[in-house]
């Protein structure tokens, strides 16, 4: 389930409805919960309405920055945010991605995050996603 535009609200009565969200996705069977810092609050909401069950969803997030050390604080907002492991991080768009990239196997390598990943959502991007995809550096891509 994705958090874009649907959990970017601010506010008890924006959280109250997240967390109707999520339950609903839970109860249904979804398990694998994707958002980015790209998304306005939605990391931070979907991390509240996670409150007390962490453990029952996959969480996957991004970092996307062309900062080295934006794409650090991205990823230690997110941490925060979802109890301290992320269980996939994404180098959204390619965003500065061998920077990123060696952030995320860092985290991943402390245990701070389960799985590295790339994301992007142009065709006229593929390629150079291929290319990053062949490093064997990922163990996930998300594309439209």
């Amino acid at each position: 389930m994705g958090t874009w535009q649907t959990f970017d609200v601010r506010g008890p009565q924006g959280l109250a409805s997240a967390r109707k969200v999520v339950d609903a996705a839970l109860a249904a069977g979804a398990r694998v919960l994707d958002s980015s810092p790209m998304y306005g609050a939605a990391e931070e909401v979907l991390g509240a309405a996670l409150e007390g069950r962490r453990d029952e969803a996959f969480v996957a997030t991004k970092v996307w920055s062309h900062s080295a050390a934006e794409g650090r604080r991205q990823a230690e907002h997110a941490l925060r945010f979802f109890g301290g492991h992320i269980d996939l991080l994404q180098v959204h768009n390619l965003a500065a991605w061998p920077e990123q990239l060696t952030l995320i196997e860092e985290l991943r390598d402390a245990g701070r995050v389960g799985h590295a990943g790339a994301t992007h959502y142009s065709p006229s991007a593929f390629g150079e996603l291929a290319d990053v995809m062949r490093s064997g550096r990922l163990q996930a891509i998300q594309v439209p």
